[in-house]
């Protein structure tokens, strides 16, 4: 029997062997994705019979939501995830070349995700003698990784246009996770990125209606005790209206905070601060 791996929207043929899934450009799937190891997981085809093993990995296994310590025997249809990607073992089938790849030759790459290690760089963003576009001096470090968080960000986005909401949501996963919890453990993380993350973060509350991914805006905003900006409270007045269940106790912590210090905001930030307050008064009606 022929297996396929499915990751993405590509079949990868599954032959008689061993196959490494891991950031390693030596494995057979390279996946670049900072949550994965470099020999992150190995797949053994044995006849009839197809296991998983978690190489030693630093974020482990999951099949089928369930995280393994041993080899374990996989069917078709179980769900195989690996840092915030996820494989789906399929059955035989009858497919054309060009949906279908070779696993040894085939090499799935992300773009890069900044680690925690990344986004802790406490230095400001660089300013208009060396933006975005055109990195300059000791900025430049910094310039690649907000630029490579905006570019899974794009990828996302384009996933969310095309209905491909569970597609963007796992591939945000890891590193919208990755920036909370350096938001929890009191890490300095660059305003830009938090930015990037929220937005990010709000769109997939709108799409997927999960008050989570609201309430992540909010928990990194109180950590950081500023507004959220506007592009951001945009993006969550349309979320509170489809999401059911908004965390109003942190809600209304944040705006405690925010007008502690309201004597000390700008005029834009206090109205930034008005706009959040209509947002709670949105949520306590849901």
């Amino acid at each position: 029997m022929r297996f396929r791996l499915r990751y993405l929207h590509h079949d990868l043929a599954l032959n008689e062997g061993q196959f490494v899934v891991g950031r390693s450009a030596a494995c057979q799937l390279s996946l670049d994705d900072a949550l994965i190891s470099r020999r992150h997981a190995m797949i053994v085809v044995s006849g009839e019979t197809v296991t998983v093993e978690d190489l030693a990995s630093r974020n482990g296994v999951l099949v089928n939501g369930v995280r393994i310590s041993t080899k374990t025997t996989i069917r078709p249809g179980d769900k195989i995830v690996v840092g915030s990607q996820e494989l789906t073992l399929l059955g035989a089938r009858t497919a054309s070349a060009k949906d279908t790849m070779s696993l040894p030759a085939a090499t799935a790459t992300l773009p890069k995700i900044p680690a925690v290690a990344d986004l802790s760089l406490d230095r400001p963003e660089p300013t208009a003698a060396g933006g975005d576009d055109q990195p300059g001096g000791e900025d430049s470090t910094m310039v690649r990784r907000v630029t490579a968080f905006k570019l899974l960000g794009g990828v996302a986005d384009k996933a969310l246009a095309m209905g491909r909401v569970d597609e963007a949501e796992r591939l945000l996963a890891g590193p919208l996770n990755e920036v909370i919890e350096a938001c929890r453990a009191g890490r300095h993380v660059s305003p830009w990125i938090v930015d990037i993350a929220a937005r990010l973060s709000a769109k997939l509350a709108t799409a997927t209606a999960k008050g989570v991914w609201a309430d992540y805006v909010i928990e990194v905003y109180q950590s950081q005790g500023r507004p959220c900006p506007a592009p951001v409270v945009d993006e969550l007045n349309n979320a509170f209206r489809k999401v059911n269940a908004i965390d109003l106790v942190r809600l209304r912590a944040y705006l405690a905070g925010l007008r502690e210090k309201a004597a000390t905001l700008g005029p834009a930030e206090r109205f930034l601060l008005q706009r959040i307050e209509g947002l709670e008064r949105l949520a306590a009606l849901r």
